[in-house]
């Protein structure tokens, strides 16, 4: 049985793929110029590098947009036995030991999971501007998941 601890908004993720969408868009009516196909495929593949680039840049940005949209109602959920971040990232719960609140170099903060794995890095769970609740709670229910697993009663406190 699967439990889910948090979801995503689905407005944002919406949003994003919607403007990584018009972007790509942009990018390649501006970019494709010739009078047969041909030409136009070519000027947009090997014309100006740099619109290129932009055009593989919007369309990165709608795969991470759109995978983040297939995970939205279970984005971050436990068995019992591993913690899972959407598609890609899991971790025993018996090595979580704690769940902070981390802002980047860009102010952009978001839940960090700390395992315990020798590594001494965070590992990021979710993206403040994208949750779908409080992080009080994702914390609690992480924390919770994880004392039950090493079989010692831990208290959840939520401030």
């Amino acid at each position: 049985m699967t439990i889910v601890i948090a979801r995503l908004k689905p407005k944002p993720l919406a949003a994003g793929q919607l403007l990584c969408a018009l972007a790509l868009a942009a990018l390649v009516l501006r970019q494709a110029r010739g009078d047969t196909a041909g030409e136009v495929v070519r000027s947009i593949f090997f014309g100006d590098v740099v619109m290129t680039a932009l055009m593989a840049v919007a369309v990165v940005g709608f795969v991470y947009f759109r995978r983040l949209w297939r995970w939205r109602n279970a984005y971050v959920r436990h068995d019992g036995v591993t913690l899972y971040r959407g598609g890609s990232a899991r971790w025993p719960l018996a090595l979580v030991r704690d769940v902070v609140v981390v802002r980047d170099g860009v102010g952009v903060e978001s839940l960090q999971l700390v395992v315990d794995d020798d590594s001494e890095v965070t590992r990021e769970l979710v993206k403040l501007a994208l949750l779908d609740g409080s992080p009080e709670a994702v914390r609690g229910g992480v924390m919770f998941a994880a004392a039950g697993v090493r079989g010692v009663p831990g208290g959840v406190t939520v401030n």
